[in-house]
């Protein structure tokens, strides 16, 4: 992990909970109390099975959604003191996000794919191509920005979509099943470009169901029944 020159971390969670259809008899409790603190510069993988709250805990720390207790600090900033559009634009400024399905727009190149973002942040036309490239080249793909979705492999494609994630520069990069869809060697690439990521001071929250892709992160998390428990290291 890089040194923390923050005083506040980057992700504190207390008490975190969400209930779906709160006082039904279908009441669901996704998440019970959930604390959880990452320093800015750390890589940390959440394990757990379906239906464990991992996802649910990715939404809420993603602003996704508002939890039913608790509280959440973003980067220092109360997120239940927020409306929805200040929300909006903590998760734009404050958080990439990295799913397994990609997620590439397929009649867009890969420069554009990428500058999709800034577009929604009112950055100038050739800024943001300019800073598309440049997130390419930073991942390796400086050579097909012109290329579809279609045209690039599945980790070429992957390579995009963390670029994609990273081009407004937010500290913190979610990544969902990140590797789920690509091969062992593929996969392996895409974890190494995560510790790259974390050396360069952002921090990555990695969504996993598989050990050895945890083994990668620096802490690792395990939901069970909605509750998480930090995993021993070497456990």
């Amino acid at each position: 992990m890089s040194e923390v020159a923050d005083a506040h971390p980057v992700i504190e969670t207390r008490g975190l909970g969400k209930v779906y259809s709160p006082g039904s008899e279908a009441e669901v409790i996704a998440l019970h109390g959930v604390d959880l603190t990452i320093a800015r510069g750390e890589f940390v993988a959440i394990m757990g099975p379906s239906g464990s709250g991992k996802s649910t805990l990715m939404n809420l720390i993603g602003c996704l959604d508002t939890p039913s207790s608790g509280s959440y600090l973003c980067d220092g900033v109360d997120v239940a003191s927020l409306d929805a559009e200040a929300r909006a634009i903590l998760r734009r400024d404050k958080i990439g996000f990295v799913f397994q399905g990609f997620n590439l727009l397929p009649r867009m190149n890969a420069l554009e794919n990428v500058a999709m973002p800034m577009g929604y942040a009112n950055v100038p036309r050739d800024e943001r191509l300019q800073r598309a490239q440049a997130a390419l080249e930073a991942v390796g793909l400086g050579g097909r920005a012109g290329h579809r979705p279609s045209e690039l492999s599945g980790g070429q494609q992957q390579r995009v979509a963390i670029a994609r994630a990273l081009i407004n520069r937010p500290p913190i990069l979610l990544a969902d099943e990140p590797t789920g869809a690509l091969d062992t060697r593929t996969g392996e690439e895409i974890l190494a470009l995560f510790k790259r990521l974390q050396a360069e001071d952002h921090t990555v929250v990695l969504i996993t169901h598989d050990p050895d892709v945890a083994a990668h992160a620096g802490r690792t998390f395990v939901m069970r029944d909605g509750e998480l428990h930090e995993q021993e290291a070497g456990a």
